[in-house]
């Protein structure tokens, strides 16, 4: 696990290393009205080491990234990942089944697929699609990136605002721009499950 406080040898982050992890812990925080210091105290962190994390100062630990996301309610999974060089050439993280990172949203339930590398450039996770009308979304589903999706079981439709509805079912697959709106609902009788890889 990387250390929450962890920072090159000249005393900064590296370049634009987690700026838009920082930025929508930022705005998640003011749009809650929170100070620094009720988010510190809520998710267990200092508030300097907050204020860093939404300056860019530092690269937190999975762990922290966890508990400000479920602290301010930031369901999307893009935000568990950070871009970035890295020197580390030989890496491995590794998942037993079922045993990934657990991330409920009002309509989707998450298990993030080998959480413990924190700088990636891509998030592979295994969703079940608990919505089943369009209407359960607040609003469309958009993040920076790219995405692929392959699903698993049942039958779903996938909407998005520039395309018309898109039936799909176990074996299919999709890849898309995910800066446009979309989102998932089950019309199987389970809930349809998909494996998806998020890129930055």
């Amino acid at each position: 696990m990387i250390d929450d406080s962890r920072i090159d040898g000249a005393g900064q982050a590296e370049p634009d290393e987690g700026a838009a992890l920082g930025q929508s812990i930022r705005d998640a925080r003011r749009a809650k009205g929170w100070t620094l210091e009720e988010v510190g105290r809520a998710a267990g962190i200092g508030r300097s080491t907050l204020s860093k994390i939404e300056n860019n100062q530092t690269r937190p630990s999975f762990d922290i990234v966890r508990r400000l996301t479920q602290v301010l309610d930031m369901n999307t999974p893009q935000l568990f990942l950070q871009s970035g060089q890295t020197s580390i050439s030989g890496r491995r993280d590794f998942t037993a089944n079922g045993q990934g990172e657990k991330r409920d949203t009002p309509t989707y339930q998450h298990e993030l697929l080998c959480p413990e590398l924190t700088t990636k450039r891509m998030l592979p996770y295994i969703a079940t699609i608990k919505a089943r009308d369009v209407s359960e979304f607040e609003n469309w589903i958009r993040h920076s990136g790219e995405e692929f999706m392959y699903v698993i079981s049942g039958e779903l439709i996938f909407v998005s605002e520039h395309y018309r509805p898109l039936t799909m079912k176990a074996g299919d697959s999709l890849y898309y721009d995910s800066s446009m709106g979309h989102g998932c609902i089950s019309t199987s009788k389970e809930d349809a499950r998909v494996l998806w890889v998020s890129l930055e």
